[in-house]
């Protein structure tokens, strides 16, 4: 504890000493199967968990380099995978990241790819870590990419068997997005959860958002396409998740709560 505290040591406002006496400190774990996956959307959610002392950790399945971007730069795949790897790294410091792995996947393929070999990878990387909450993406991948539905699938068997053998996280969490922000998409068009599915909704602050502008920025090779989507003006101060088989009346504001 002592450690945590001796990292940034700045005053809290009422929120945040609320929100730290309902929530101790504890572990979160996010997967994702590409580089920028973590900051499209939800990167502030990371800054501000990290912020407000949790250790927060990220797993990158693949390193990216099938982007169609690579051909902008004459980057063979390799090439292109390891330059986004060192933009990760910098990614890593923005977001105050207590840890990131960043795995070699086929990126684009991992629905052609051994599913059991890649579960290995994320129980390795979950009983390495010991989170208390693990997070990946709604079952729709909200931009239905293959590679984001893949991994759903993958982190949530790892979940379930861990569970069966009484084992692993206390919770696995599904990023999403709702109604009203997936209208705001100008890129391609964006699958939402209802109000119904939705359990938790995040409320960070503005110093969350500019930092997830900066872990953004970090991507200099996918600038063009960043610019387009419009993501940066379009990042939510309330940042919604679904609890995998949890029932709950009231929405949580934490991935934390009653755990």
């Amino acid at each position: 504890m002592k450690e945590l505290f001796s990292v940034e040591i700045r005053p809290l406002n009422y929120r945040y000493q609320s929100q730290i006496e309902k929530d101790p400190f504890m572990k979160v774990l996010y997967i994702f199967p590409h580089p920028d996956d973590e900051s499209f959307g939800v990167g502030q959610v990371l800054h501000y968990q990290s912020r407000i002392g949790h250790e927060v950790y990220l797993l990158t399945l693949t390193k990216g380099g099938a982007t169609k971007q690579r051909h902008k730069f004459g980057f063979s795949i390799e090439e292109m995978g390891e330059v986004r790897y060192r933009e990760m790294l910098e990614v890593e410091k923005v977001l105050k990241l207590r840890g990131m792995t960043v795995l070699d996947f086929v990126d684009s393929g991992l629905k052609e790819s051994n599913p059991i070999e890649i579960e290995q990878a994320i129980l390795k990387e979950i009983q390495k870590i010991e989170p208390e909450v693990v997070v990946t993406y709604a079952v729709h991948g909200i931009s239905g990419f293959h590679d984001h539905l893949v991994s759903h699938a993958l982190v949530k068997r790892v979940y379930c068997q861990l569970q069966a053998q009484g084992e692993g996280p206390k919770r696995l969490a599904f990023y999403t997005v709702n109604e009203e922000t997936s209208k705001k998409s100008k890129h391609f068009p964006l699958s939402y959860s209802t109000d119904q599915e939705i359990d938790c909704v995040i409320q960070v602050d503005p110093e969350d958002i500019e930092a997830c502008r900066r872990a953004l920025d970090c991507y200099e090779t996918f600038k063009a396409t960043i610019e387009v989507s419009g993501i940066k003006e379009s990042l939510p101060l309330n940042v919604p998740f679904e609890f995998f088989q949890e029932e709950n009346p009231v929405k949580a504001t934490s991935l934390f709560d009653n755990l």
